[in-house]
């Protein structure tokens, strides 16, 4: 049985690898959110310079495109706020320079809710294999929130410890909850849009397959459109 998430947490965490990932994965769910009063932010960890198939194309160039399209997206979702924090592609690890980030990020904007990828969920079907990077953020950020962000004695220098109440994980084989996102997909397809950089045919494709997977859901969930995620409960 089915089980849509209605409340709205008075402030929100999205941490995700990739430029766009946010988008993809929950900018139904963020733009809904914000729409009702929530203030959110969002994080990525890595820069995106090897998101393209052009074997010439200037890596560096690409980052500083992609940096740009973070923040368009943001705007276009209603983002409070985000922050890049510059890995290079391929090469982010679950080590203490990046849980002590995420937890600075915790602790800073003291979430009730943070978003991420959810670490275990590694091949669908036969055609498509996680990226690492997915994995590795949606396994530190986990690090980060459980126990690290809530005991004062890991990473002291970065601020007053913050308990989050619940944990949403995105791109799961394990969906508990969905979020009804039929009044904000338009947002989403519009803050997907944004990463102009990775779409040759200008994006066409790209609405079509957050619309269709968005009605795929909703299907599940009995609505228009959802997004799906895995529920972890921290303060039960």
């Amino acid at each position: 049985m089915t089980a849509l998430l209605d409340g709205v947490p008075p402030r929100a965490l999205a941490v995700y690898a990739h430029p766009d990932d946010a988008e993809v994965s929950c900018g139904g769910t963020l733009a809904r959110w914000v729409a009702a009063g929530s203030e959110v932010h969002l994080v990525v960890c890595t820069q995106g310079e090897k998101g393209t198939l052009d074997p010439g194309a200037d890596a560096a160039a690409l980052g500083r495109q992609r940096a740009a399209e973070v923040e368009q997206a943001a705007a276009a979702l209603g983002l409070a706020g985000c922050t890049v924090l510059g890995y290079p592609d391929g090469e982010v690890d679950d080590d203490l320079v990046l849980r002590g980030a995420l937890v600075r990020a915790v602790r800073t904007h003291r979430p009730h809710t943070v978003l991420c990828p959810d670490p275990t969920a590694v091949i669908f079907g036969d055609q498509y294999v996680n990226h690492r990077d997915h994995r590795v953020v949606g396994a530190a950020c986990l690090d980060a929130v459980a126990p690290a962000a809530a005991r004062p004695l890991y990473f002291p220098e970065a601020g007053p410890p913050h308990q989050v109440a619940e944990v949403l994980l995105s791109g799961t084989l394990q969906p508990g909850v969905w979020v009804d996102v039929t009044a904000t997909v338009d947002a989403k397809v519009a803050a997907v849009a944004c990463h102009r950089s990775q779409f040759a045919d200008g994006g066409a494709w790209a609405a079509a397959a957050v619309r269709a997977r968005a009605e795929e859901e909703g299907r599940r969930a009995g609505v228009a459109c959802a997004e799906a995620f895995r529920r972890l409960r921290l303060d039960a």
